[in-house]
């Protein structure tokens, strides 16, 4: 009997039709092996392509027309500092200069990702009052990582003049919240010499590895689809599921995201969008509003504003706050993964 041989190597008129669906942009899946034959890859591997495209099966591809140039991560740190407005102890009830490190560390681990190719991505800290060992600590992380930041000691003088010492409320605005206040208008003046994307970041949120991957890509995605800039917060706050409201839904590289109307400080957005909306930004430095982040609220009610489910990011506080630890994660397998 004569024994027929398998062959997985494609045809002449194959090679042919793959060479010039290559060559007109067009990407042909092999539904039998899961395998690209346009560029030698499989479904489940990375597909997009920062600048260029993005590939999400089975939608297809989106043309980037909305390139990201560069990322600046402004993260504001004050170690001396528990909790700004509680006395309540953070889940694994460890100092604050712990979740500082951590927040750093996943940022950094973060950032190496091989996806994101050649991008520039700077980071600059900006300091209150943190003791010189602390400010140690911090270095020697960026040290471990071997990457180059800027450090900027916050001189809260510069603003504390402009900043009305009774809030909204009718209550004195307290040193702790003056000297952050500070720190935002610093970190927004800062945002002014930036190229391109700025992430603000507090310094008690610990990111998952993927995280700025996701955030870069979908970023492309989006802003290409609707043609305009768009703001992106990493966290799924517990208390977006406090009421019911209407929303929207996108879809992002490997996250679902979803349109949101409110924020803590913590977010990413571009320069353009700072600029456009100076003036509510810097309100936020100048008066204790009710809540806190209002102008930022009156901004999304212009521009998109959207976070992932699941979450991206932890915001390490008390267990009990609705401002805090994201539900439907492994908050502990996240935390260890920032561990040396």
């Amino acid at each position: 009997m004569k024994n027929i041989k398998n062959s997985n190597k494609p045809s002449f008129l194959k090679k042919i039709f793959i060479k010039i669906s290559r060559k007109l942009g067009y990407e042909i899946i092999d539904q039998n092996n899961f395998e690209i034959v346009t560029s030698d890859k499989r479904v489940n591997q990375h597909l997009s392509e920062l600048g260029q495209k993005s590939i999400n099966l089975p939608l297809g591809e989106v043309k980037i027309t909305r390139k990201v140039k560069a990322l600046d991560i402004i993260i504001r740190t004050c170690t001396s500092v528990n909790m700004l407005t509680q006395n309540k102890s953070r889940l694994f009830e460890k100092k604050k200069i712990e979740y500082t490190i951590r927040t750093i560390r996943s940022l950094l681990n973060s950032s190496q990702n091989n996806d994101l190719g050649e991008l520039k991505i700077n980071f600059k800290v900006i300091d209150h009052n943190s003791t010189k060992e602390n400010l140690d600590s911090i270095d020697s992380v960026f040290k471990e990582f071997k990457k180059e930041y800027l450090l900027i000691n916050l001189d809260v003088s510069k603003f504390v003049n402009n900043i009305e010492k009774t809030n909204q409320r009718g209550e004195k605005v307290t040193d702790n919240q003056i000297s952050n206040m500070a720190n935002i208008h610093q970190s927004l003046l800062e945002a002014k010499k930036c190229e391109d994307l700025i992430y603000f970041v507090e310094d008690d949120y610990v990111h998952k590895k993927e995280s700025l991957k996701e955030m870069i890509f979908t970023y492309e995605r989006l802003a290409s689809q609707i043609n305009s800039e768009v703001i992106l917060c990493p966290a799924d706050y517990p208390y977006l599921y406090a009421k019911s409201e209407i929303t929207q839904n996108f879809l992002g590289q490997n996250y679902h995201w979803r349109k949101i109307n409110e924020t803590l400080c913590t977010f990413l957005t571009s320069k353009k969008m700072i600029e456009k909306y100076w003036n509510n930004y810097v309100s936020m430095c100048k008066k204790e509003h009710a809540p806190f982040e209002k102008p930022l609220h009156d901004i999304y009610e212009k521009e998109l504003c959207i976070s992932p489910i699941p979450s991206l990011a932890l915001h390490f506080t008390n267990v009990n706050s609705i401002f805090g630890l994201s539900p439907n994660v492994n908050w502990k397998k996240v935390w260890e993964q920032t561990d040396k």
